[in-house]
């Protein structure tokens, strides 16, 4: 299947008994979101679980009935991060059919603030825009962005199963790996089919976009730090095919795994640059910059996406810090960046 018509609807086969199953997604500029079906005996294992809309559902029950299931048929739900895209059907198929949800355990502070009651749920990263220099991008996004949010908290539960580093039995006998991949949220985890040469990546791993990083409602100190170093503890486990959330089946994970490395490196030489250039801002920084493969200026994206854009900047800005290439200075609450000396 060419990455062109990856999104088209079905059960798609993409080894023994595992089934690559695309769902859409709203206003999204991804289309849709892969999740995984795997025939574990009478019963069926699913890896991440799309975004709790009708199209969505309609898709996956349409999906299950060419294989001669229905969403009863599912076991469990393995599910790689708390983004809503992966998460929040399952919690939904939880309520209606008792399935089982597990999630990697490093999500817990993330997923106890979205559902606190008390808080704004874009409070954290409109204060972090305010922080990068991007007071106005912040009130577009409040301003786009609020409202309707009661309504998503109630699919922010916790899951039944807390997933640590080990291995997941199925009733086959097949073993999938959790393995903790943290960078693109604080507790993605991946899993590793060893035996079968399988890499059920989620969004860690994809294979034409570089996937967002440090865009979380609980911020890590160092994101791209500790996503490089996920992609390098992956790179050292067998070569495997890449099952990602986005986008076409690729035939090697260390191959994506190297083209990554190579971008993030570039990127973090552009940030320098563009530092040395007189940008002192995350913001000035990503508005110098060019985003997607389109090439395109901050200010041609949309309000979310720059709002990821700015987010990103500034967790590469955060590695050039910790790298000792740039000094952070802390200006009435802004902060700001210079060449190191």
């Amino acid at each position: 299947m060419s990455e062109d018509d990856w999104t088209a609807p079905g059960a798609h086969e993409v080894a023994p008994g595992v089934f690559r199953i695309p769902l859409p997604l709203p206003s999204d500029g991804l289309r849709a979101v892969n999740i995984y079906v795997i025939r574990d005996a009478e019963r069926l294992v699913c890896i991440d679980s799309g975004w709790a809309v009708p199209d969505a559902r309609t898709a996956l029950d349409a999906a299950l009935a060419t294989l001669g299931c229905s969403v009863g048929d599912i076991d469990r739900f393995l599910v790689t991060h708390a983004h809503r895209d992966h998460y929040t059907m399952a919690v939904v198929l939880r309520r209606s059919d008792g399935i089982s949800v597990g999630l990697g355990a490093g999500e817990q502070q993330s997923l106890a603030a979205i559902a606190d009651p008390g808080r704004s749920p874009l409070e954290d990263r409109l204060s972090a825009l305010r922080r990068y220099g991007a007071a106005r991008l912040a009130e577009q996004v409040s301003a786009v962005m609020t409202g309707g949010h009661d309504a998503e908290r109630s699919e922010w539960e916790p899951p039944d199963v807390w997933l640590g580093e080990g291995d997941l039995a199925l009733r086959t006998g097949r073993c999938l790996g959790v393995i903790e991949t943290p960078g693109h949220t604080r507790g993605h985890v991946v899993f590793h089919d060893r035996a079968n040469k399988l890499l059920f990546a989620g969004d860690h791993v994809l294979p034409t976009i570089t996937p967002s990083i440090g865009f979380e409602p609980v911020a890590s100190d160092n994101p791209l730090g500790a996503f490089l170093g996920s992609l390098a503890r992956v790179r050292r486990l067998p070569d495997a095919v890449l099952l990602p959330a986005h986008g076409p089946v690729a035939p090697s994970v260390h191959a994506r795994i190297d083209e990554l490395i190579e971008h993030h490196g570039r990127r973090l030489d552009q940030t320098l640059a563009a530092l040395v250039a007189g940008a002192d801002t995350a913001f000035e920084v990503a508005d110098r910059l060019r985003w997607t493969r389109r090439e395109r200026t901050l200010a041609e994206l949309d309000t979310f996406n720059q709002m990821l854009a700015v987010t990103e900047t500034a967790a590469h800005l955060r590695l050039l810090v910790a790298q000792s290439r740039v000094a952070e200075i802390l200006d009435d609450g802004t902060h700001r960046y210079r060449p190191a000396p």
